[in-house]
């Protein structure tokens, strides 16, 4: 390298490293719950060899055991708002003479009401631990071969923040709810929980010869589900097509209204959504961890025959925002009969 390129090879590097530095201390912001600063005595902290909520709903704990101590038995102990939940810690010796502390459960979340009404039914379980929304503060209590119970913090664990296929941290697949381990700004593990969100979540959608079916599923459902219906709205147009909608619980199914959706010999793109009052759902894929949903989940286009003899292009997909899209087309000189309809 020449000396006259040098200054602006040093200044690059310079500007690198100062970015890196900025990004590291934005995640470890967005990563750090803002409580627990203050009013709570010091603790010891034990290290985390792994602490992580796989799947959005599965917590896995591995902890090193203090060496000072002779640890006969350990719990894991969430505590939030007055209530404690104690779980199990296996006590597993290893090859260097260390022990690793041991557990793995499933997370379901309920509101403080249902808690209030049932509490028997919301402790630990096979179901897993039952837990409402906020931060949870985790602890361990260690029993030593002379019954004396030392109480400790986990040690804050950082995530990953490499943007890979997956996102490190996803909702639960099955209530919608969020279950995250952040840092205290005191440097602890905490579990924070959000409650789930209203929405309709696609299960699947089936792509036949002569009709497309969408499959899915309520979310925190508001009301009964007599109040909800289902519609194709025309992306930018505000055209509106109602369709029947089957209910089983919380699932639904409906058809497509591929025949009022094809006018004028044109695409459009149309948006599946249920209505509920003056609130759209959009339908769409948002339990999961995929990062770019419609580059991962992809469909190819299909000629669907309708019952008046009709033929058309449809093509299902799932947009970049993860919503369910279906863009369709007649074909020149095909029968009809959908213009007459619209």
């Amino acid at each position: 390298m020449s000396d006259s390129l040098l200054p602006y090879a040093v200044g690059a590097a310079k500007r690198a490293r100062q970015a890196a530095v900025r990004m590291r201390r934005r995640v470890e912001r967005l990563q750090t719950a803002p409580a627990f600063a203050s009013g709570i005595r010091p603790r010891p902290a034990l290290h985390a060899v792994h602490l992580s909520v796989l799947g959005g709903r599965t917590l896995n704990v591995a902890l090193t055991a203090p060496a000072a101590v002779d640890v006969t038995s350990a719990h894991l102990e969430l505590t939030r708002g007055g209530r404690h939940l104690r779980l199990d810690l296996e006590v597993e010796p290893q090859s260097d003479g260390s022990r690793l502390l041991t557990a793995t459960t499933a997370l379901r979340y309920t509101d403080r009401t249902d808690l209030a009404d049932h509490p028997e039914e919301h402790g630990p379980g096979r179901a897993g631990v039952a837990l409402f929304s906020g931060l949870w503060r985790i602890g361990v209590v260690l029993t030593g071969a002379d019954g004396k119970e030392l109480r400790a913090g986990v040690g804050a664990v950082a995530l990953p923040t490499t943007d890979g296929p997956t996102a490190p941290v996803s909702p639960s697949p099955d209530s919608g709810a969020h279950f995250r381990i952040m840092r205290s700004v005191d440097g602890f593990a905490v579990l924070k929980v959000r409650a789930p969100v209203h929405q309709a979540e696609l299960d699947r959608f089936d792509l036949r010869w002569d009709r497309i079916v969408v499959h899915g599923r309520l979310i925190a459902r508001q009301g009964p589900v007599s109040g909800y219906t289902a519609q194709a709205v025309r992306r930018g147009g505000g055209t509106v097509v109602p369709t029947p909608l089957e209910w089983d619980g919380d699932a639904f199914t409906f058809e497509v209204p591929l025949a009022e959706m094809v006018a004028g010999g044109r695409s459009y793109r149309w948006d599946m959504q249920l209505q509920h009052g003056r609130t759209g759902l959009k339908i769409g894929r948002r339990l999961t961890d995929v990062r770019r949903r419609h580059q991962v989940i992809r469909t190819t286009f299909r000629i669907i025959a309708l019952e008046d003899g009709t033929l058309l292009r449809a093509h299902a997909y799932i947009t970049s925002a993860g919503a369910l899209a279906v863009s369709c087309v007649a074909f020149e000189g095909a029968p009809h009969g959908a213009e007459e309809v619209a």
